[in-house]
């Protein structure tokens, strides 16, 4: 487990979440769920700003969550959240490109996450070994 990893991808997650709280059209925005002028509907950020929350969330438990199982699960949590979006972007989201961008964004932050869960220090003879 790359423990140092995890914890920058907790803070990105960590910030990104809490700004699109505030600022739903960064989420709104890049799969196309804002109207003619960029701006997302009311209603609209209202639904998405549980999801923002989870971010921050999850993000946060990645960041404070002690290294071990409790880091490993806040992780696989990080991922699992990752694949449902991409599954969720892959089915709704219109137009193409856009579409492609948004399951592209959210499996490469799964994958991410998952390469420091998985991944030792190189050069560490005991990584990837049950402590």
């Amino acid at each position: 487990m790359r423990t140092g990893l995890l914890r920058v991808v907790g803070a990105a997650t960590t910030a990104y979440g809490v700004t699109a709280v505030r600022r739903p059209d960064w989420l709104a925005g890049p799969v196309g769920l804002t109207g003619e002028h960029g701006r997302t509907h009311p209603y609209t950020a209202l639904a998405l700003r549980p999801l923002a929350w989870r971010d921050a969330a999850g993000g946060l438990a990645m960041l404070l969550a002690p290294a071990g199982p409790a880091l490993a699960t806040a992780a696989a949590v990080r991922i699992a959240s990752d694949v449902g979006d991409a599954v969720l972007f892959g089915r709704a989201v219109t137009g193409r490109v856009r579409r492609a961008g948004a399951v592209a964004s959210a499996l490469g932050w799964a994958a991410l996450t998952a390469a420091a869960l998985v991944g030792g220090r190189q050069g560490d003879a005991t990584a990837g070994r049950p402590a």
